[in-house]
């Protein structure tokens, strides 16, 4: 746990802070605060893109921080321009809603939400704007917010300007206007006094202190994360499949393993310090191991194995774990478990047979041979392994030992594999 004073350093030692107002230290030190980030429910999942406020949360409920996730249900119909170069496909109101759900249960996997009957003074709590911005009325809006806004004001923050040339409709325009006033809502309704987010949001976030200084009177405050990048220059939480999801059926628990083992050297302590709640003595001791033995990955798989702990439980994560060491060559299928071959399943060919089909058939089957020809020469040049034994022209799979009792896994050369099931 972090004490509150100590809170900036922690954050500014992991590389969270980008820029902040003046006095925020202060406050975190002497009160417990109640601060806020937004996330926008255009989908039914987070990306890891959205992790680093998340932790910005995490960290400030262990500092005694109570932190609340606002779900944009009114915004998310409108479309935040920041970072974006054109307007965005309007959602529904019902798959907002939807969305909103799915992203709650997500982060309950890193936020503190208390329990019936056992409720923290720092509980998290999630909030929905659409709450009070689907009632709003257009005149009392432009009557009760947009007068304390100039033109020009709005005209100055750099989510408008990088948008000016090519063209933004009033709608996006009026967006940060909605985000101050979800400020101003959660500071009437819920003491809230800082808001968090990426960097490209200080223009939106300082809308929001403005609008609370002139109606109430009080002062906020407003903290920005650095935008995450990759030593490399791709674009961070992108794959070839697409982005990086927090939800097993957009990406699977193995490819979110595999996505950070495969982070590269130069960024994996960046990650370690942004994405866990390692303990600083621990991320150094595993930045030492990568200089004296990078071969071995070690700061890699202590980043891989918590993410995937912590996004889809510690079973999952030990199954990826798993399905990832027999692709690599390094299990030994035997002791393969029942959880480790069903998730196995998902990442190579599989077929399901009601009798154990012959070694040939199987490998046609599996695509790992274009003809029972061509996998009968595979054979006998030694190429296929079967349950981890070599095969010979004679293997047959009826009479061959099932792993979990009824699957039969194949090798072909070092990394290609295919996996039957036999029976029900």
């Amino acid at each position: 746990m972090h004490s509150k004073n100590s809170l900036l350093d922690e954050l500014s030692w992991r590389g969270m802070v980008y820029q902040h107002t003046d006095g925020l230290a202060d406050a975190l030190a002497t009160d417990s605060v109640s601060a806020y980030a937004g996330f926008d429910p255009t989908a039914d999942s987070l990306h890891v893109g959205h992790l680093v406020p998340v932790m910005g949360l995490a960290h400030l409920q262990r500092s005694g921080h109570r932190p609340i996730a606002l779900v944009g249900g009114g915004t998310g119909m409108i479309g935040d321009p920041s970072g974006k170069t054109s307007e965005r496909q309007l959602v529904s109101e019902e798959e907002i809603d939807k969305n909103s759900r799915a992203i709650e249960k997500q982060l309950r996997r890193f936020l503190d939400f208390g329990t019936a009957g056992q409720v923290p003074r720092n509980s998290a709590l999630m909030r929905d704007n659409a709450a009070w911005l689907r009632p709003l009325k257009a005149v009392e809006f432009m009557r009760d917010v947009g007068k304390h806004f100039t033109v020009n004001y709005m005209l100055a923050k750099d989510s408008v300007q990088s948008r000016i040339e090519g063209g933004i409709s009033f709608t996006e325009f009026s967006y940060m206007l909605l985000q101050a006033y979800d400020f101003l809502e959660l500071h009437r309704r819920e003491g809230v006094t800082l808001q968090i987010g990426g960097s490209d949001q200080w223009g939106n976030i300082t809308a929001g202190l403005e609008l609370i200084r002139r109606v109430t009177g009080k002062t906020a405050h407003a903290l920005t994360m650095p935008l995450v990048t990759t030593a490399s220059g791709t674009k961070f939480g992108k794959t070839e499949a697409g982005a990086v999801w927090l939800d097993a059926a957009r990406t699977s628990p193995y490819k979110f393993y595999q996505y950070w083992i495969n982070v590269d050297d130069r960024d994996v302590g960046k990650y370690l310090r942004l994405f866990t709640l390692m303990p600083r003595a621990e991320i150094e001791a595993l930045d030492k191991l990568l200089v004296s033995a990078p071969e071995k990955r070690e700061a890699q798989q202590a980043l891989a194995r918590d993410m995937t702990a912590r996004v889809h439980g510690e079973d999952a994560g030990r199954v990826a774990e798993e399905v990832s060491r027999v692709l690599f060559g390094k299990a030994e299928p035997t002791s393969l478990t029942e959880p480790v071959l069903r998730a196995l399943s998902e990442e190579v060919p599989f077929a399901e047979s009601r009798k154990a089909p012959g070694l040939l058939d199987a490998l046609v089957t599996l695509k790992l041979a274009a003809s029972k020809g061509a996998a009968r020469r595979l054979v006998e040049q030694g190429g296929v392994y079967l349950n981890g034994q070599r095969a010979a022209a004679d293997t047959d799979l009826g009479s061959a030992k099932p792993l979990a009792g009824r699957y039969h896994l194949l090798r072909k050369g070092a990394r290609e594999y295919g996996l039957v099931r036999v029976g029900g």
